[in-house]
């Protein structure tokens, strides 16, 4: 008979957010699968729970998931959990999920701590839609396209972002959405924990202290549709619609292709009428 997968969510600061279900899980498994060991050792240690530990992060993710899956089809019940939160979200997780589906492994999911879900309900902005993101692109070029995307999506938005890539992340989002309100959630359930709720260029001013885990929320429930915006590029002259996407660090090509897109017209012939004007 097959074992089970438990993807048990751990605290993601406070030690004392992990469910009695997630501890009792700990204790009955046959191995634990943990983002990082020593650091999940710290947690056992804690809830005074011994039981052998496997490393299996983002890099070693492929090899050690062919290794538990036989396990678990050797009948072992295995615990996955990440280093902080929810495994699976950001987090290693999703790989085995798919492979134990395929192998008609049993999946139980343990609720608990996610980093995600506690930045929202704090940050005072609509919870009805909301979009979970997780970390924006590396690469500054598909960072630029995947702003650009989510600027259209009407919903509030759920960012995480390491401390080193905060202000950088401010000035591209202000660059992208605009002065838009945002949340900035430190140290969730920490002993530092706090909640930053303001403008981006007044938080930019403030210098926010850098320290910490950090999860962006932003107020992007706009009040003008995307077909009004339209309607208001369209009474510009085209030479105050170029100015709208220069203003946010556009190429020329990329604004000829967004104000052809936007009057639906031709790029050629937006192309043309610049060329002209040269």
């Amino acid at each position: 008979m097959n074992g089970i997968l438990y993807l048990v969510a751990t605290p993601i600061g406070n030690l004392e957010d992990i469910t009695l279900r997630g501890i009792n899980v700990l204790k009955n498994v046959d191995i634990i699968a943990a983002e990082d060991t020593r650091h999940t050792l710290k947690l056992l240690n804690h809830l005074n729970i011994s039981k052998p530990l496997i490393s299996y992060y983002k890099e070693n993710e492929n090899v050690k998931t062919e290794i538990l899956i036989k396990k678990l089809l050797d009948g072992e019940n295995i615990a996955l959990v990440s280093d902080a939160g929810t495994p699976g979200i950001s987090d290693p997780g999703e790989e085995i999920v798919k492979e134990a589906i395929k192998n008609n492994i049993k999946i139980v999911p343990i609720p608990g701590a996610c980093a995600a879900i506690n930045a929202v309900i704090g940050s005072g902005f609509s919870t009805k839609e909301f979009l979970f993101v997780g970390f924006l692109p590396n690469n500054k070029k598909e960072k630029k396209e995947k702003l650009r995307e989510l600027k259209e999506i009407n919903k509030t938005i759920i960012l995480y972002e390491a401390p080193h890539r905060l202000n950088k992340t401010l000035e591209d989002l202000k660059d992208s959405f605009g002065d838009v309100e945002v949340s900035i959630a430190r140290e969730i359930t920490k002993i530092h924990e706090e909640f930053i709720r303001e403008k981006i260029s007044k938080i930019m001013e403030n210098n926010v202290n850098t320290k910490g885990e950090f999860v962006i929320v932003i107020n992007n429930n706009m009040e003008i549709k995307h077909t009004k915006i339209q309607e208001i590029l369209n009474n510009l002259s085209l030479e105050e619609h170029y100015e709208y996407y220069k203003k946010q660090n556009y190429e020329k090509k990329e604004i000829i292709k967004l104000i052809a897109k936007d009057r639906n017209k031709n790029k050629n012939e937006i192309y043309q009428y610049f060329l002209k004007a040269e």
